[in-house]
């Protein structure tokens, strides 16, 4: 008499709710969930064809509003029969017209109600987290049983299994099934996870079923990225439009000690001694970004959807900035000339930094020189310096704070390349020429001649390195028109050469 008692008023509860949430679909449902759910569907030969039917409109209205996605909500159908036949997987669809036909085009199987058979099925192979077409690792699992409640089967000892692997376990029946049984195989609260109703009246529940299976897999993460010294951007899945409400965004520094637990806006004026800052972003927003934010420190941010349609939780996150860079940072040689370099640095930091000092010295044990440079440049020129000679250059900044920050780096004046000074070219015979020029110029290491014809028929050429003592050779066997080029060649490369063309005739000497 208690049970049936008790199950009139389950019974009544659900068929007195207000029929106007039939048609009713808060927007937070769309882009509002992240996870995985299973329907398990009685579809054995103690369902009429009229009531599979019912259930399957059910379905199709009760998903209707959520978006699917590899990265929001998946759908899976395993049907219960003598055999449990997986209908699809999670991986199946990932948009509403792919689901809506796929369960349009869903056949009974009849047979017989072997639930617990199914029930393996689910746990081994379709809800198992990471595995090859199951459940996604790190996301909430449900479970929704859809029975006429006639013979579950040994049900309990699957369902407890499920559950003790984090699903969510809920049930609709449509009929007068064992109330205690399925009672036991959800998930607490009852009240809000087992559901009994006649298959004529199933809509009735949609909105309640789809709000319990959206309070266990509404997407509560919210990101951090982008931290920097001073900034960092919030991320969140958008559960709002822009129509519906908005985000209210607290942030602040979690007091030392307390390794960001507990506090936040609303139960403490004040984190750390300082107070919490407060921005706002509209309903079709997806980040926000946190600004004037203090290096190496740790801040715990609370994101509350503000909606006059529902009631939603508020998001917290922890996370801790970086560490200042402090100028300079990075230091670059650049513009090397025979007698002076550019030196660059940064970061450009004028709002922290008094003034830049920068060092340079002949490398090994020169004389060292400094140079001071205003907090508003990054660069400077270094003149007066010797060619073909290392210097060890060190910029130094003199932060506010009474913080120094020195970075050395090497630089290299270039080589100095004098041009030849003069070149001439002497013929011999009807083929030969004496070329000639004036060397010895420091450092020099040889001579680079070369030679070919001037008309550019044969356009073969050649060449010939002499070492620094030279001062003249003799080329021979040459066509009637040559161009012969002379070039000093130094340690780091060849100095300005020199070019004469000489022309051959029969019986005379022709030069230019």
């Amino acid at each position: 008499m208690e049970r049936r008692i008790l199950l009139t008023c389950v019974l009544l509860t659900v068929l007195l709710r207000p029929t106007d949430t039939q048609s009713t679909v808060s927007d937070s449902v769309l882009n509002c969930c992240e996870g995985d759910i299973l329907f398990l569907l009685d579809s054995s030969g103690s369902v009429s064809s009229y009531e599979f039917s019912r259930m399957l409109s059910f379905l199709s209205e009760l998903l209707q509003p959520f978006s699917l996605g590899p990265d929001q909500v998946r759908v899976g159908l395993l049907q219960v029969g003598t055999e449990p036949h997986l209908e699809f997987s999670f991986e199946a669809h990932s948009t509403q017209q792919g689901l809506q036909e796929a369960l349009q085009r869903t056949k009974q199987l009849q047979g017989d109600t072997n639930t617990d058979r199914a029930l393996k099925l689910a746990r081994e192979r379709v809800l198992k987290e990471g595995g090859a077409g199951g459940a996604r690792a790190g996301l909430p699992r449900v479970l929704v049983w859809l029975t006429d409640g006639v013979q579950p089967g040994a049900v309990e000892g699957p369902m407890e299994a499920l559950r003790e692997e984090g699903v969510a376990v809920l049930v609709v029946s449509t009929g007068h099934g064992n109330y205690q049984v399925l009672r036991r195989v959800v998930t607490p609260p009852a009240d809000s996870h087992l559901y009994f109703v006649d298959i004529d009246d199933m809509s009735i529940i949609a909105k309640d079923l789809r709000d319990a299976i959206i309070e266990i897999i509404r997407a509560e993460r919210l990101q951090v990225r982008d931290v920097s010294a001073r900034s960092a951007v919030l991320h969140w899945r958008p559960i709002l439009t822009a129509g519906t409400g908005f985000y209210d965004i607290r942030f602040g520094p979690v007091p030392t000690g307390t390794g960001g637990a507990g506090g936040g806006p609303g139960t403490s004026p004040s984190i750390g001694g300082g107070q919490w800052r407060r921005v706002t972003r509209p309903g079709d927003a997806s980040s926000a970004k946190l600004t004037d934010l203090q290096p190496d420190t740790q801040y715990r941010a609370t994101l509350t959807p503000e909606s006059n349609l529902d009631f939603l939780k508020p998001l917290s996150i922890t996370f801790t900035t970086q560490s200042e860079v402090l100028s300079p940072a990075v230091v670059t040689i650049s513009e090397s000339g025979t007698n002076s370099v550019k030196v660059s640095w940064g970061p450009l930091q004028p709002n922290s930094v008094k003034k830049y000092q920068v060092e340079y010295g002949a490398l090994p044990g020169g004389k060292v020189h400094i140079a001071t440079v205003s907090r508003d440049r990054n660069s400077t020129v270094l003149t007066n310096l010797q060619p073909d000679t290392q210097y060890l250059v060190t910029v130094s900044a003199f932060h506010s704070s009474g913080q120094e920050r020195a970075m050395s780096i090497k630089a290299c004046t270039q080589e100095v390349l004098p041009a030849l000074a003069d070149l001439q070219l002497t013929t011999v015979g009807s083929d030969s020429v004496r070329v000639q020029w004036k060397g010895q110029a420091q450092g020099l290491r040889g001579y680079w001649v070369t030679w070919e014809s001037a008309s550019g028929s044969s356009g073969h050429s050649s060449s010939l390195y002499l070492p620094p003592s030279s001062v003249s050779t003799l080329l021979t066997h040459l066509p009637p028109t040559t161009r012969v080029c002379v070039s000093p060649v130094y340690r780091t490369a060849r100095g300005e050469g020199l070019c004469c063309t000489a022309r051959f005739y029969s019986g005379k000497k022709n030069l230019r």
